[in-house]
């Protein structure tokens, strides 16, 4: 058999599993019952993507080394749910697998469509042009995502700073704005926005949070461009980056612009249930689209162009690895949270999160180091167990039309979207950044080294946010 003759194998797995998922109900019944250690899976996950690049660099390199390291964690998970909770255990997994193909399929089409956009010319990297490249990011990442800005402006970027000892702090404020706060504006924003907006929040809504957004982004931003004149400075001795000779700037593959609007068309649609009925697309309709949209544009696509943004598929198979791993085991993680939100877990004591603060930093940290499109909806299906909303059909909007609801939301979307900057695995584009600037010889911190960054400069700003907005 070829190559790819575990295609059709794989295929048929999943067919029986979404076969024995789609009759099987009560997966929400199991965070009562599972044991506690079922959460080392994911807290195994978790560290080797911390140490594995500290302590076996040359050994975590190969994306073939990861799916191994993934699959010791998730394998076992997959098999204790299928065999010990049945039905049950296979529903949970289905949901699981279902938002991962999701995940992939869009973070792959942003990728690849993005990869087609080719900025020519040369940009000086001046303080204020880096500065002004991630606020343009900031605004642009609420209409084609946080990933799809991230890919889009992350080279461009990169080559303007080129030429730079120190590139470090540009990227790390690069996903501190663009891959993260940036995108807390519109559904598309997101995932969990977009999750959100599948559950009842309307479209609009999340343009209230435009105080935090602004906020937040003026902060970082300030303080970055305070950073790089320091750091233009300490090397060339002037405020100002070195002159160079610039070439006119321009942009190339100007197309693939439709074809990230198709990507948005298609999101939106899904959502609004056109062609539906007003109901949400089933599994499988979007993601196709998605899927049609970026083959289409890789052929329609000039090689040249991703040739010149030296463009491969090793960030985005990188992404796919680990998060195949990071999915499957944080559902056990995520199922046990919200039995406790719920108040069916005495072994963990009782849930105390009532106020706006409280949800701002449980959502926040948790979407550290969770995925923080489904850690928004367990706070928030705890925010409506709270009110006595039962999560059925489109359960937000009734959440919104509570009296302590729309300052819970509000406090549980920016916890999700602003602190998953604090970790690598925060939010999906971070570790597509993180591959991307590895690959154009910037020697990115580790796991470790990054948090250190994340938590003296975000956690304060994260700070003056509660104190403003979350102390009432």
């Amino acid at each position: 058999m070829s190559r790819l003759g575990w295609i059709p194998r794989l295929a048929v797995c999943l067919f029986v599993l979404a076969t024995a998922a789609s009759a099987a109900d009560g997966a929400h019944e199991l965070g009562k019952d599972l044991p506690l250690w079922t959460l080392v899976p994911f807290m195994g996950t978790l560290l080797a993507i911390a140490l594995f690049p500290l302590f076996a660099p040359h050994f975590w390199e190969k994306n073939k080394n990861k799916a191994v390291v993934a699959a010791l964690f998730a394998i076992p998970t997959a098999i204790y749910l299928i065999v010990v909770h049945g039905a049950a255990g296979r529903t949970e997994l289905w949901h699981k697998v279902e938002e991962y193909i999701s995940f992939v399929i869009l973070l792959a089409s942003l990728f690849i469509i993005s990869g087609g956009i080719y900025v020519r010319g040369s940009l000086r990297a001046t303080p204020a042009l880096n500065t002004g490249i991630m606020a343009l990011g900031a605004v642009i990442a609420n209409l084609i995502g946080t990933t799809g800005a991230s890919v889009l402006l992350i080279r461009p970027i990169l080559r303007a700073n080129a030429h730079r000892a120190k590139r470090v702090h540009v990227v790390i404020f690069f996903l501190f704005t663009v891959s993260n706060c940036g995108g807390l504006l519109t559904p598309l924003g997101d995932p969990p926005l977009f999750l959100g907006y599948l559950k009842g929040v309307p479209f609009e809504w999340t343009l209230r949070l435009w105080k935090e957004w602004a906020l937040v982004n003026a902060i970082v931003l300030a303080i970055f461009c305070a950073w790089d004149r320091w750091a233009v400075r300490r090397e060339t001795g002037s405020p100002q980056a070195p002159p160079s000779s610039l070439e006119p700037v321009g942009i190339e593959g100007s197309r693939c612009f439709l074809f990230l609007l198709g990507i948005v068309a298609a999101i939106y649609a899904s959502g609004r249930g056109l062609l539906n009925g007003g109901k949400p697309w089933p599994f499988g309709v979007q993601e196709g689209c998605m899927a049609v949209i970026a083959v289409v544009a890789w052929f329609l696509t000039p090689g040249a162009n991703r040739a010149k943004n030296r463009f491969t598929f090793g960030p985005i198979v990188e992404v796919a690895v680990l998060f195949a791993g990071i999915f499957v085991t944080m559902g056990p993680a995520l199922l046990i949270l919200n039995a406790w939100g719920q108040g069916h877990r005495a072994d963990l004591g009782e849930f105390g999160l009532r106020s706006a603060a409280g949800f701002y930093w449980g959502t926040g940290v948790l979407s550290s180091f969770l995925d923080n499109a489904p850690t928004y909806l367990t706070f928030a299906s705890t925010a409506c167990g709270l009110n006595g909303i039962e999560l059925e059909g489109r359960y937000l909007n009734n959440l919104l039309h509570t009296a302590n609801g729309p300052t819970l939301l509000t406090a549980i979307s920016c916890g999700a979207v602003m602190m998953g900057a604090n970790t690598y695995i925060g939010n999906g584009p971070n570790f597509m950044v993180k591959a991307i600037a590895d690959e154009n010889g910037v020697k990115m911190p580790s796991f470790f080294g990054y948090m250190i960054y994340s938590t003296c400069i975000l956690l304060p700003v994260f700070g003056i946010v509660t104190l403003i907005f979350f102390s009432a």
